[in-house]
């Protein structure tokens, strides 16, 4: 059998402009939403803002903007934190992309959504412009764009996250009750939980530590108070296997 000799070069197939090639991409903006939760007063609140667009006049929306030409998404996000509400002690984390091409009435935008959970009582909004203020989550309705979509998504996330990890306990006091842990927890999964099996599996977990102090000046009958054994938890973490309710 006769072997066919190809008279093309080595390489010759490789794109030599990449500058080019980039050039006839698509351009499609790119932009990042940030969703804050907040807890207080047994409560998860989000921060939203009113929307600055008139096609959407009256509506609220997530904090966001573009991501500029030399920034990574992350310090996107982070500067759009900053910019909007004044707090830089907020860590982030990326939950998705939302690239649906009619998601934005303009044109097609692809935004990066990234998500947090705090103490409102320990984070201080510096700025307040269009409106911006903390609303109930189960409150918001209709809100600007796919954002309740993003807000749902990323509550969901959060719902996930808080079970597989003990970030709740950040946000209550350093001592704190079972009840005031059982409160946390309904708040953020958004369901009523059966009090003697929330205990049971606390204390199976054995991150508890009893301080042997009650609550004070409380409207119903005094509890213990614990406090999280962060040490602990770090030694054996990867034993963790979450809390299922």
């Amino acid at each position: 059998m006769t072997k066919k000799i190809s008279n093309e070069k080595p390489h010759e197939h490789l794109i030599k402009d990449a500058k080019k090639l980039v050039q006839a991409y698509p351009k499609v903006p790119l932009t990042v939403d940030c969703v804050i939760f907040g807890f207080e007063e047994n409560k998860l609140k989000v921060l939203v803002i009113k929307s600055d667009l008139e096609y959407y006049q009256g509506h609220y929306s997530l904090l966001g903007d573009i991501v500029k030409d030399n920034e990574e998404l992350d310090q996107a996000a982070y500067r759009v934190l900053k910019e909007r509400t004044g707090m830089n002690d907020v860590f982030l984390d990326q939950v998705r992309a939302f690239s649906h091409p009619a998601r934005h009435p303009g044109g097609r935008v692809i935004t990066v959504a990234y998500c947090s959970l705090l103490n409102i009582n320990h984070h201080e909004l510096k700025i307040h412009d269009n409106d911006l203020n903390w609303h109930t989550v189960s409150t918001l309705k209709d809100m600007a764009f796919d954002h309740k979509e993003i807000v749902d998504e990323c509550y969901s996330w959060l719902q996930k996250m808080i079970q597989e990890h003990p970030l709740g306990f950040n946000l209550l006091p350093e001592k704190f009750s079972l009840r005031e842990l059982q409160n946390l927890y309904e708040a953020i999964l958004g369901v009523s939980l059966d009090r003697r099996n929330f205990r049971k599996k606390f204390a199976s977990m054995d991150l508890l530590v009893d301080i042997n102090e009650m609550e004070q000046d409380v409207p119903h009958r005094p509890g213990k108070l614990y406090k999280f054994n962060f040490e602990k938890y770090e030694k054996n973490k990867r034993k963790w296997i979450g809390i299922d309710f």
